[in-house]
């Protein structure tokens, strides 16, 4: 057998089915090849799907047919003696469904096999042995989440080199639904945490078909997080929920539960998003940040102040370790629920003038924002890492905020009075907050989402109760 050219990769009518040519060299004693190189194989574009099983198939007669079978997981498809004639459909929901391709793999050739991708087997030589590498363990009811497709199936028209009449078929191959019977694979899915939350609630307009969790519904500090879910079924989590009582994290107690929810079960759904490629999205905060600096971009070193931004770097820290993750980082959040802005409504309804600091400086986050890019960074796939996601526009002072607020809702903003941190604070317990929680996002523009200005945005907040 001689060498083969380096190993390349051949994209397929298929979305995701990819044919790689393997690296394969020979001499007067046999062959040796680099059947998954991960090193390799990543640059060439191969996905860093983590699989987890080896599997073996042996036929010893020319004709042997298996599937058309869809499975629950990533495949990679390769020949160690013989031939096999190939062939998938697209069994996923989507435009694609009922794609084909077919080709032909020996020693020289193997094929990654995304989820939901119906592959089938035809041998054409004597003892062939094929293996391949699985993402997901083989269990006994593994197969209750297949999707089969019938061999024969006319819309499919598979040209098989051996008629099938004359193939070899397993009884249960043969009884397989045709196209039009076929119920699509649906895709991985989207587990929401923090649902009851300002940003919970916002997802939902953006997820309508995900699954939302409360602490109630998934404790992600208890021990049996692991199996809590069957977590290869989803493809994203994103973690929206914190302890945010910022002040009361100073506390004994309020210590303890910060970091028990910010960084302990934050390190909980790392684990398990690295163990099943899952997607993560982590809602990080400008507490990270002591806030001296004017603006802080995504690759400033952590500063925090107190517990709350202690236990934020923490999680951010691990969540940063998972390979497939975006921490999105925002700041002064506004949505559905009791926030600085309806609080500051509320008091200009009841005729109260409060006085609101002027020395720290940002930008609102309106959490429709928030959820549409998250949402953009996921669909778009922009490269994983961090992201900051705040309202667009010049930075104010709270105490500018509130006086708009006023304004807008047909007050007097001169009943808004500027004061320092220092002395909103004096006699009161409290935590540190940072001066400048400025986040500039020409980072995530890059990638093609720029929300609203934020003073805009606030006007239409307001204008629309």
């Amino acid at each position: 057998m001689s060498e083969s050219p380096k190993p390349a990769l051949r994209e397929t009518p298929i979305p995701g089915l990819l044919v790689v040519d393997l690296d394969v060299r020979g001499d007067n004693r046999g062959w040796f090849k680099e059947n998954w190189q991960r090193e390799k194989m990543l640059p060439l574009g191969l996905p860093d799907f983590g699989p987890v099983q080896n599997n073996v198939s042996y036929n010893d007669e020319i004709g042997t047919t298996r599937g058309v079978h869809a499975e629950p997981w990533d495949k990679f498809v390769s020949v160690v003696h013989g031939k096999v004639f190939g062939a998938w459909v697209d069994l996923r929901e989507g435009p694609s469904f009922g794609a084909v391709f077919t080709t032909e793999i020996d020693p020289y050739v193997a094929v990654f096999v995304p989820r939901g991708v119906g592959n089938a087997y035809q041998t054409l030589e004597p003892d062939t042995v094929y293996s391949y590498l699985v993402n997901d363990h083989w269990s006994p009811d593994a197969g209750a989440k297949y999707t089969f497709l019938n061999l024969a199936d006319e819309t499919a028209a598979i040209d098989w080199p051996i008629p099938l009449a004359n193939a070899v078929l397993s009884d249960k191959d043969k009884q397989h639904p045709r196209l039009a019977d076929v119920k699509p694979m649906a895709p991985r899915k989207t587990l929401v945490l923090g649902a009851n939350g300002q940003l919970g609630r916002a997802l939902r307009a953006q997820y309508p078909e995900a699954e939302f969790a409360d602490r109630a519904a998934l404790d992600v500090t208890a021990p049996d997080l692991d199996t809590a879910r069957p977590w290869r079924d989803y493809g994203v989590i994103v973690n929206a929920a914190a302890y945010t009582a910022v002040d009361d994290a100073e506390t004994d107690a309020g210590r303890r539960a910060a970091w028990a929810a910010n960084a302990t079960g934050v390190a909980a759904l790392a684990r398990i998003a690295a163990a099943n490629g899952i997607t993560l999205v982590h809602v990080s905060s400008d507490y990270v940040f002591d806030g001296t600096a004017a603006e802080h971009p995504e690759d400033e070193p952590f500063s925090p102040l107190g517990v709350y931004g202690q236990t934020k770097a923490a999680g951010d820290a691990i969540v940063a370790t998972v390979p497939r993750h975006y921490i999105v980082r925002t700041s002064w959040v506004i949505g559905d629920g009791k926030n600085f802005v309806r609080t500051m409504a509320s008091l200009a309804e009841r005729g109260i003038a409060p006085s609101v600091v002027d020395d720290q400086v940002g930008r609102l986050s309106f959490t429709s924002d928030i959820a549409a890019g998250i949402r953009h960074l996921i669909e778009s796939r922009a490269p994983f890492g961090t992201y900051n996601l705040t309202g667009a526009g010049e930075p104010v002072s709270w105490a500018e905020i509130a006086k708009r607020v006023f304004a807008a809702t047909g007050h007097d903003p001169a009943a808004v009075t500027g004061v320092s941190t220092e002395e909103y604070f004096a006699g009161k317990q409290a935590a540190p907050r940072p001066l400048s929680s400025v986040l500039p996002i020409d980072k995530l523009a890059a990638t093609g989402f720029t929300p609203r200005d934020h003073l805009l945005a606030l006007d239409e907040y307001l204008a629309n109760g």
